[in-house]
């Protein structure tokens, strides 16, 4: 039986810029089936979810211009759980959104807030490591995070410090933004990092305490306003908060501030997806390291490449080495692989020069 008081929220808001020009503005990367698995980033997100969550407790947050977008590709989640945010603010205008909501909605419920474009395998373990944290929350004012260990030095990820390896649950010193690569190294020397998978569990009423701790101006909007949630005019209500409300992240909002942080080292496999590399690496290789997701391509001498195309059109690649090469109808990206991190300063001189037609 599933647990009437557990919920998840899902976070479907991003606009997914590293992915361009495959993602864009009006259609982002976690409605897209990047890696031709048959399912879009959502889709996987909301299957992985509704084998241990009731349906019906299931929501996702996005802006209200992805609203159709949702509703269309997940059928079955109720309209009302479609929950249109008015504008970008970043993860904390997010949380504390849908959090006021449900506690709203039910005092005790218990919550999963996760990203809507992640790669996780192991299926059941990551349903019990779940599990595990909602367990823990529902008995401990706790705030609890899904830390993964940490296979390579890789300085795309946060990374999570945490007191001592020896427990299931334990407690988090720090959070570390994306490291360069000797810090990366001596994260995992010092055997006490984890890769932060932006995955946190907590109880709704909990959470909300902690913006009147830790937030207070951003716990008063919600808080001045929480009699319209659930209701007809919460729409117009949202579109006040909003208009007031500050553009910043969660983790630098309540997780950096608040002592009752935990971590799960957690085994199950996992990847943000957050940049064509990182695609790259969930690709079947060629013998020369080259990736492709279309038939189309034809590579000869050419190695460690990612092509990536939906197009018919032949694409011959000759004698190129460690190269992104995504094809669409109406844009083509090449760069090195080891540039990735520069795609979003791309998009932003395509739109200095082009404006808004590709982006």
């Amino acid at each position: 039986m599933k647990n009437q008081n557990h919920y998840v929220a899902i976070m479907a808001g991003g606009v997914g810029s590293r992915f361009w020009p495959v993602s864009k503005t009006s259609y982002p990367k976690q409605f897209l089936d990047i890696l031709n698995t048959g399912k879009t980033l959502i889709q996987s997100t909301y299957e992985r979810f509704a084998s241990f969550i009731p349906e019906e407790n299931i929501f996702v947050v996005t802006s209200a211009d992805y609203s159709d977008i949702v509703q269309q590709q997940l059928p079955s989640l109720p309209v009302e759980n479609i929950v249109a945010e008015p504008a970008r603010k970043n993860t904390a205008a997010c949380v504390a959104y849908i959090s006021f909501k449900l506690k709203k909605m039910n005092p005790n419920a218990n919550m999963i807030v996760a990203p809507s474009d992640h790669l996780i395998g192991d299926l059941d373990l990551f349903r019990d490591t779940c599990l595990q944290a909602l367990n823990y929350t529902s008995d401990n004012y706790a705030f609890v995070t899904l830390g993964i260990k940490p296979t390579h030095p890789n300085t795309g990820f946060g990374y999570i410090e945490y007191k001592d390896g020896k427990n299931d649950i334990s407690k988090v010193n720090c959070f570390t933004e994306k490291p360069d690569l000797p810090t990366a190294m001596a994260f995992l020397d010092k055997g006490n990092y984890l890769w932060n998978s932006g995955i946190f569990i907590w109880k709704a009423e909990d959470i909300v305490s902690a913006f009147w701790e830790h937030s207070q101006y951003m716990y008063d909007l919600f808080d001045a306003e929480l009699a319209f949630l659930n209701t007809e005019f919460e729409a117009e209500s949202i579109q006040r908060i909003y208009s007031k409300c500050p553009s910043t992240s969660i983790d630098y909002a309540i997780m950096e501030k608040a002592n009752n942080v935990f971590v799960i080292p957690s085994d199950f496999s996992w990847n943000d997806l957050g940049t064509w590399n990182s695609a790259y690496d969930n690709f079947s290789k060629d013998e020369e390291m080259n990736a492709s997701n279309s038939s189309s391509a034809i590579l000869v001498d050419s190695k460690g490449c990612l092509v990536h195309s939906n197009e018919k059109k032949l694409m011959v690649i000759g004698g190129l080495e460690d190269l992104i090469i995504v094809n669409t109808p109406d844009a083509l990206l090449i760069c090195k692989k080891e540039n990735e991190q520069q795609i979003k300063e791309y998009v932003a001189k395509v739109k200095k020069v082009k404006g808004e037609l590709y982006i």
